[in-house]
């Protein structure tokens, strides 16, 4: 029998109304499934909608038409399913990187001594280790991304959506941070939704890829990554890998050319 998705969107619609009085349409119909434990990838020019799917998917946004469905139920407009990570770290200067990252075990209502007891390990485990008591601004970009994105998988969420949290990353640290997030995502087997505009981030990272085009904000081809795991760097000098690397770019290219067309 086939696994039910962890997350889904059924014909979602949505539409912001300008300030001139006119509508623009977000997104028009998408459809999305997402199984559990997978590491799923959106991709797609600038507004093509991805930050509107993340927020239908948190609950901070409500679809103007569609559902979203997690673990079979219906979470439109629902907060607190899913945990958030966004490009910015959004540390809190004033806290330590222990203190920081319990921040979401916390809100779950933790004390604060029970979730550093439970952190710790994982700071030692995923090269935080010495610095637990440092604070934000002694720490490199890297380290801060990994501060950020340990406190978002200790918030207790199955499903983590991570939209671009390389995307200020120069291309060394942020190659490091790839392989660094693939061990942790192996350890947690969350079910992970990620926002990129890098095709081959994509690629490497993912087990399923979403290509969307924009105005109006769509899917238009879903992809599965058949490459082997663990992935080391070297994957992608492989043929397989160019094969769907190429296909992707096709797909964001002939989208590009469609809109093109449209607005001529």
């Amino acid at each position: 029998m086939r696994t039910p998705p962890k997350v889904e969107l059924r014909a979602v619609h949505h539409r912001f109304l300008r300030p001139d009085g006119s509508v623009f349409t977000a997104l028009d119909g998408v459809d999305l499934a997402v199984a559990p434990g997978t590491f799923v990838s959106l991709i797609g020019p600038s507004g093509c909608g991805k930050s509107t799917i993340f927020n239908a998917v948190a609950g901070l946004l409500t679809p103007s038409d569609g559902v979203v469905v997690i673990d079979g139920q219906d979470a439109t407009g629902t907060i607190g399913r899913v945990g958030y990570m966004l490009q910015k770290d959004l540390l809190l200067p004033w806290r330590t990187v222990l203190d920081n990252i319990i921040l979401g075990l916390e809100i779950r209502g933790a004390s604060v001594s029970e979730a550093r007891a439970y952190a710790l390990p994982y700071l030692h485990r995923y090269g935080l280790g010495g610095f637990e008591n440092a604070y934000p601004a002694s720490l490199s970009g890297g380290m801060r991304q990994r501060a950020a994105l340990l406190r978002t998988l200790l918030f207790d969420s199955e499903i983590v959506l991570l939209d671009e949290p390389f995307g200020a990353l120069d291309a060394q640290t942020r190659g490091r941070m790839q392989e660094w997030l693939l061990q942790i995502w192996q350890d947690f087997r969350k079910t992970v939704i990620f926002v990129t505009h890098d095709v081959e981030e994509a690629v490497y990272l993912s087990d399923v890829i979403h290509v969307m085009a924009a105005r109006p904000g769509r899917v238009v081809a879903t992809l599965e990554v058949p490459l082997r795991r663990p992935r080391p760097r070297s994957l992608a000098l492989t043929s397989e890998f160019s094969a769907i690397r190429e296909r992707c770019l096709d797909l964001l290219g002939h989208g590009a050319s469609a809109h093109a067309e449209e607005e001529a």
